[in-house]
């Protein structure tokens, strides 16, 4: 090939030698080609591995199940006396360790999820069905007002705030719900409604105080709502022994029962499960469309992403933190109305245990995210309800599951530590490995 001008003469003069050199002519060199895109296998096998959010979840949830393990063989006193010998026979305390730490998960699944001894005995005609399904309505039964005290807390969160008044909107749930249920004298399906909404209604106004503080003021939404988890707390047990408040012929502190046209339906006449399941999930769609596809949804994202540039951009940001947080209290309302409406039947001064702090780590543990949170309060819901069948079958503390469950939170909350251990790659930014690190 021949080409005009000095560079080409260059160009041919080196074409030339090399073609002595080798004996072959040369040929240009071509373009190399594209390289196609991975497939979702190949996405999928390079970020199980990796620091991506599901697999931090799960190795944190394994993590906390053997140092839960470890805790189980130390609290044993005959399992840890095989370990005075364990030189001479290894054999013994392993498989004491092993025995008892089996039977103990075991018991928890079975309390959690199914006893495959009672679907065996259902099938063969000498067992009910009862007890195959009592397993997961007592984990569905737990695990239902966790899912709206968690979206309470997720909610506020992602608009830039940090709920810790979960519990004293929820308290103010059950208050409202309770004394609609006894007081109203309503149709069935009208009284479980008037019932809910009351309940809603008495959270939202527990969370408009810190709301419209935080909004006007400046004050400090963790303060407030802290305050207001005690005064709640107080304002409860003072009700509960008012007159007309509190059981006719009893001296100990209990409200009147729910009327039954208030009391959410069970999904059986011998189980515990009832609508509020049926009512956390559409409440957790709920907030996922209000958070993605809404422009209040927008609104308060863009304010908790960045406050000034919301309001540069127009947005208010007083009205969006004073309706983020009632909507927030409105959840944790829902929830203290779904513990008393659906289990409790009558208000006690613990009617709604722990709920609105369980919530904050159902939140944590779900990323902020909707469905995060409603996964992340259904393993809640069945530690609890395993731990039950654990501490009856096994006499193992049911501390022990709510150190698991701390355990649990740790990790998701240290996802550094986790990686560390685990020697995780950084998760990927494409494609599958961006869906993953977004969260749930």
């Amino acid at each position: 090939m021949t080409t005009d001008g000095p560079v080409g003469a260059q160009k041919d003069a080196d074409e030339t030698a090399a073609e002595t050199a080798t004996g072959a002519p040369v040929t240009e060199a071509t373009p190399a080609e594209p390289q196609k895109p991975e497939g979702f296998l190949s996405h999928f096998v390079h970020n199980l591995w990796a620091a991506n959010t599901v697999t931090v979840t799960v190795l944190s949830v394994v993590m906390a199940m053997l140092i839960g393990a470890i805790m189980i063989i130390i609290s044993d006193p005959a399992v840890l006396s095989t370990f005075s010998y364990f030189t001479a026979r290894p054999a013994d305390a392993l498989n004491a360790s092993w025995t008892l730490v089996s039977t103990a998960y075991a018991d928890l699944f079975k309390g959690a999820i199914v006893d495959p001894a009672a679907v065996t005995a259902w099938a063969d005609g000498s067992g009910t069905w009862r007890p195959v399904f009592a397993p997961i309505s007592e984990t569905l039964t737990y695990a239902a007002p966790l899912v709206f005290t968690g979206l309470s807390v997720a909610l506020a969160f992602r608009g830039g705030l940090f709920n810790i008044g979960g519990q004293g909107q929820a308290i103010i749930g059950t208050i409202t719900a309770a004394m609609a249920g006894f007081f109203l004298p309503l149709p069935p399906v009208i009284h479980l409604i008037a019932a809910l909404l009351a309940g809603i209604l008495g959270g939202a106004l527990w969370g408009f105080v810190p709301g419209i503080l935080k909004a006007r003021t400046g004050a400090h939404e963790v303060i407030v709502t802290i305050m207001l988890n005690y005064t709640a707390n107080l304002f409860l047990g003072w009700l509960i022994l008012q007159k007309g408040i509190q059981q006719p012929g009893r001296s100990d502190a209990i409200s009147k029962a729910v009327d039954e046209s208030a009391q959410l339906p069970s999904f059986g006449a011998e189980l515990r499960a009832n609508l509020g399941i049926i009512l956390a999930v559409l409440a957790t769609a709920g907030v996922a469309w209000l958070l993605n596809r809404s422009a209040f949804g927008f609104e308060l994202r863009a304010v908790g992403h960045n406050p000034a540039a919301a309001k540069t951009a127009g947005m208010s940001v007083a009205k969006t933190y004073t309706l983020l947080m009632v909507t927030a209290g409105a959840l944790a309302g829902l929830g203290g109305a779904t513990q008393v409406l659906g289990t409790a039947h009558a208000l006690t001064p613990q009617v709604a245990g722990n709920i609105g702090f369980d919530g904050l780590l159902v939140a944590l543990l779900g990323r902020n995210r909707p469905w995060g949170t409603l996964l992340a309060a259904i393993l809640f819901g069945a530690l609890r309800a395993g731990g039950n069948r654990m501490q009856s079958f096994t006499g193992i503390s049911l501390e022990l599951v709510t150190v698991v469950q701390a355990l649990i939170v740790i990790f998701i909350a240290a996802p550094a530590l986790v990686k560390a251990i685990f020697h995780l790659r950084a998760a990927r930014t494409a494609r599958l490995g961006a869906s993953m690190a977004k969260g749930w």
